[in-house]
């Protein structure tokens, strides 16, 4: 990027909101993937005009341009791989409209996951979505990734609670998708095809929000168990027996530990499994599921079911299940974060496949996640940098994939490909699903500027090479 193109930047945004400084890029260099790739500049709009400025400067000149929000994202979806300028969205950042009377939202992407549910309490409202980093994520990756949470198994994942978009295209062009209303049918469903897309298609600008009213009761439980065959396999009995909970979250042995100390109360030494199990809705309703729960497990020696009896009980249980993730850098800071998908019934199937694993391979491996929806996350922890232990842990990444594929299951549940699957992908899709996936990239950005080196494999990415 030379200082005539750097110039034009500044023109746009502003000299105070775009840098070259090396120490400003190296602040945007990396992501929560612990990869690292220096860009050539950042701007920082605040405004779609801005951005659609910016997007037709650089597909005029053909320099790569990535969007970002907070940064948290673990596949390197917001990496600048080619170089290029990355477009923060931290300024981006209001909410613009909270419709009580029709139960939406129209928030810009930079807006803090955890302070628009925060803002949204106070008119007796909720945005479902609650993924673990939901203090510092925004919205926008949360589009981006199409993000989910502990509340997937009830309310559904990021794409269930969007029902509108406004996206500058690689010409800079303005899209405007989906409606304000819960029904709408004309056309293809565009709102779909962006959200997930890792910023690959088209820079979103402004979210419309689907809302839901905040349930009048919640109850929190923590089920234990001395079995982790037995507590794996419960998770698919809860939802046969007709107890729906807006929470059903899993943690073996080894998540456990590293976080006990955050728990309520100390973990006995028997213990090698834990859920998490909530309830939400009217009060009469809460209190059946309780009931039915509690008639589930009770007279099982193998289980034993404790109830959150305060607000500060719920708010260490939370806080010990949202840090496990970095909790996990205690026991190695060389870690393989993966967060594969299986059906609920095959969880049992799943987690004894990576004890074995562990076991054959000599690395720690530890399982959490979202178990009511078949979502595990796989922490592959090798025990140092040597070339030994990085073989061992691709080793135990590839049969991971390889099985969760040969059970029906997903490469990933919401943390989407980026870099860190796109070597992968070509397991769960065929040849004609990346044929057209290419084809549909192709077609919004035929000169490769947008978030390039994302998602496909190398084999297949563009042969346009943005600046040629």
């Amino acid at each position: 990027m030379d200082k005539k193109i750097f110039q034009k930047i500044c023109a746009i945004v502003g000299p105070d909101h775009c840098s070259r400084d090396l120490e400003e890029l190296h602040c945007y260099s990396y992501d929560s993937s612990r990869e690292t790739f220096l860009p050539e500049a950042v701007a920082f709009p605040e405004s779609t005009a801005q951005v659609a400025a910016l997007v037709k400067l650089a597909n005029d000149h053909l320099f790569p341009i990535v969007a970002r929000g907070a940064g948290s994202g673990t596949t390197g979806g917001a990496l600048p791989v080619a170089g290029g300028l990355v477009l923060s969205c931290s300024r981006l950042n209001h909410i613009l409209e909270i419709d009580c009377s029709n139960q939406i939202a129209i928030v810009e992407p930079g807006v803090i996951t955890g302070e628009f549910q925060q803002a949204l309490k106070k008119h007796k409202l909720m945005y479902a979505p609650d993924p673990a980093s939901l203090k510092f994520c925004t919205l926008g990756g949360n589009v981006a990734e199409c993000a989910g949470g502990p509340s997937a198994i009830k309310y559904g994942v990021t794409k269930d609670s969007i029902i509108g978009l406004e996206v500058v295209l690689a010409n800079g062009e303005l899209l405007t998708t989906g409606t304000r209303t819960e029904k709408g049918v004309v056309g293809y469903d565009l709102t779909r095809l962006f959200i997930g897309s890792e910023g690959t298609l088209g820079i979103i600008t402004k979210i419309i929000t689907r809302l839901l009213p905040l349930p009048e009761h919640k109850e929190t439980f923590l089920l234990q168990s001395s079995s982790l065959k037995e507590i794996t396999e419960l998770v698919a009995v809860i939802l046969q027996e007709n107890i729906l909970p807006c929470t059903l979250e899993y943690m073996d042995n080894t998540a456990l530990r590293i976080v006990s100390d955050l728990l309520p109360e100390p973990l006995s030494n028997d213990i090698q499994a834990m859920l998490i199990i909530e309830i939400d809705g009217s009060t009469k309703h809460v209190m059946e599921q309780s009931d039915r729960l509690r008639s589930l497990v009770s007279g099982q020696n193998s289980y034993t079911l404790q109830q959150a009896e305060t607000e500060t009980e719920i708010q260490k249980i939370w806080l010990a299940r949202r840090s496990i993730s970095q909790a996990s850098f205690k026991l190695s800071p060389y870690k393989t974060n993966e967060d594969v998908v299986v059906p609920r019934s095959r969880i049992p199937e799943l987690v004894s496949f990576c004890e074995d694993l562990a076991g054959d391979l000599e690395i720690t491996i530890l399982t959490f996640g979202h178990a009511g929806d078949g979502n595990i996350h796989v922490n592959i922890m090798a025990a140092d940098s040597s070339p030994e232990e990085s073989t061992k842990a691709i080793k135990a990444k590839t049969a991971l994939f390889n099985k969760v594929i040969s059970m029906g299951g997903s490469l990933s549940g919401e943390h989407g490909v980026g870099i860190k699957k796109s070597s992968y992908i070509s397991l769960e899709l065929n040849k004609t699903s990346l044929m057209v996936m290419r084809q549909i990239k192709n077609l919004f950005d035929p000169n490769n500027i947008m978030n390039p080196g994302k998602i496909f494999p190398e084999n297949m990415q563009n042969d346009i090479s943005p600046g040629s």
